[in-house]
């Protein structure tokens, strides 16, 4: 750990003091916490009804607009990736800095810019403009994720928390239901769906302006009131207070402590790791995205808009991102053995249905893969935020995030530059089909799958036959175990060592029947 900096531990675990005030979260009246966090929930749902975004690109592509597929996808669509760069970082500063509300205003006022635009803009510049607004709301996301934790305690966290994914995710399979069906069934044209999204877009506006504006937040305002000195906060003891001094000073130096803080958990491999695939199955899984409807309206050109099935599909692939989130919660097995191996074997699959997509000439062979590929990236995602987050204190993961996603940001702008942009190679959209299966997702692939194989085969050290006994393993690991005789390795024997003889060396794997 780099000197001066305060280890993890003290973090966690925090002195009890019974004259202490609980934090107002907990102190607040049990209704109006409970009608903060059910119309934030609302807030969320109705916020992600927007049935005419699953049809925006066969809307540009289209009569209405009619631009070219080169247009859309080498001019157009990159916007989005420099835009949410350019953005992240200051958004992710003011939505704690502005407490929240204002960043949701801005999210709402982006949304009825996207959509004025797609209504009244004729120009590529425009719908530039609209990418760029674009990009403004999807990193104005993290304000309405971090809000919640601003209302309640922190023993309800994680339910709270659920309780506004969940409300998002109902909010984006209703939007995508009602698109389709007002595509397939009610003949409704793009051009009014995107008049409906507008006026969707106007009433979220109004519902972020009746949002009330928290006192708090997690970095910049941190009030202190008579009981917190009790308790001292990770930000505390990183501006070096003790609790019961004051926090002077620590807005020049706490985010700087907080980065050397990030560099001594860098060494934790199973931190590592995960962020590792957070940063490339992000870049990899987002770009996807972006280009996914280009590739549809390649593979299946009609000027029928009874047949473009794209709200379905994206209904049916938030749906099954929901059921794999939620079945990963209930997956137990050994982590830090087998953690590589899994990332492995579900890269190798979205590897396969990117091959897929960019192969076949099926739409419906298409659209399955694109709904598994989305199913499989949501199955990782609260296994990664799992291991990522529970080592650390409640700051300290949230800048891990931010920095995961900052990394993942510029990776995926890379690519844009190299492969779609038209000032780089500007490659139609099967090609970076074919680039993305190949530049992410092989590659971390046989990354992960090699660095499994060398910790099954002990990193070097001496695997044990099959049939050794625990006893006869540590005894010939004895020097190499950290230096343990056998009498202390079978008094330190844990399961959650890594060690089949428990003795706490890097060897993971060992013999059936040991």
């Amino acid at each position: 750990m780099a000197p001066g900096i305060m280890p993890l531990s003290c973090c966690r675990a925090m002195p009890k003091s019974d004259g202490a005030k609980k934090p107002a979260s907990e102190t607040m009246p049990d209704q109006r916490w409970k009608l903060q966090v059910f119309y934030l929930c609302f807030y969320g749902f109705m916020t992600q009804i927007r049935p005419g975004e699953s049809f925006i690109t066969p809307y540009l592509l289209g009569a209405d607009k009619n631009f070219t597929k080169t247009e859309v996808t080498n001019v157009i669509t990159p916007v989005l990736s420099y835009s949410y760069m350019a953005v992240l970082v200051p958004i992710f500063l003011l939505t704690d800095y502005l407490r929240y509300k204002p960043v949701l205003v801005l999210q709402s006022l982006s949304h009825i810019s996207i959509w004025l635009l797609l209504v009244l803009g004729t120009s590529i510049l425009a719908m530039q403009l609209m990418e760029f607004f674009y990009g403004i709301t999807m990193a104005a996301r993290i304000a309405y994720s971090s809000y919640i934790f601003s209302l309640v305690a922190p023993s309800r966290y994680q339910r709270m928390a659920s309780y506004s994914r969940s409300a998002v995710l109902l909010g984006v399979f209703t939007s995508s239901v009602l698109g389709q069906l007002c595509v397939s069934l009610g003949g409704v044209p793009f051009r009014t769906l995107n008049y409906i999204s507008l006026g969707f877009v106007s009433f979220g506006l109004i519902l972020t302006l009746f949002l009330e504006r928290p006192r708090r937040s997690l970095f910049f305002n941190r009030p202190r009131e008579a009981g917190d000195a009790a308790v001292p906060t990770e930000l505390d003891r990183m501006a070096g207070g003790d609790g019961g001094g004051g926090t002077r000073g620590w807005r020049d130096m706490v985010l700087c402590r907080m980065l050397r803080e990030l560099g001594a958990l860098a060494r934790q491999p199973q931190l590592r790791l995960w962020s590792l695939w957070w940063v490339f199955n992000s870049a990899g899984y987002y770009l996807m995205l972006y280009y996914a409807h280009i590739l549809w309206n390649e593979i299946s050109v009609t000027t029928n808009n009874h047949q473009v099935y794209n709200g379905g599909v994206d209904a049916a692939s938030t749906l099954l991102g929901a059921v794999a989130s939620f079945a990963a919660g209930y997956l137990k097995i050994r982590w830090t053995l087998w953690s590589e191996l899994v990332i492995g074997v579900v890269t190798a699959f979205q590897a396969g249905l990117l091959l897929l997509m960019n192969s076949t000439t099926n739409i419906w062979l298409c659209y399955v893969a694109y709904i598994l590929f989305r199913g499989s990236h949501q199955f990782l995602v609260p296994i990664a935020i799992f291991q990522i987050a529970t080592s650390l204190s409640k700051e300290l993961c949230a800048l891990v995030f931010g920095v995961n996603t900052f990394f993942a940001t510029v990776l995926k702008t890379i690519i844009t530059i190299i492969v779609a942009d038209k000032r780089g190679l500007g490659l139609s959209v099967h090609p970076q089909h074919l680039g993305f299966a190949h530049t992410n997702s092989n590659q971390l692939c046989c990354a992960f799958t090699i660095r499994a194989q060398q910790r099954w085969h002990g990193e070097g050290m001496a695997v044990p036959a099959l049939g050794t006994s625990r006893a006869q393993h540590a005894h010939t690991q004895r020097d190499t175990c950290q230096g343990h005789s056998w009498p202390r390795l079978r008094a330190t024997l844990s399961p959650q060592c890594l060690c089949w003889a428990g003795c706490g060396c890097t060897w993971a794997g060992g013999p059936q029947g040991v």
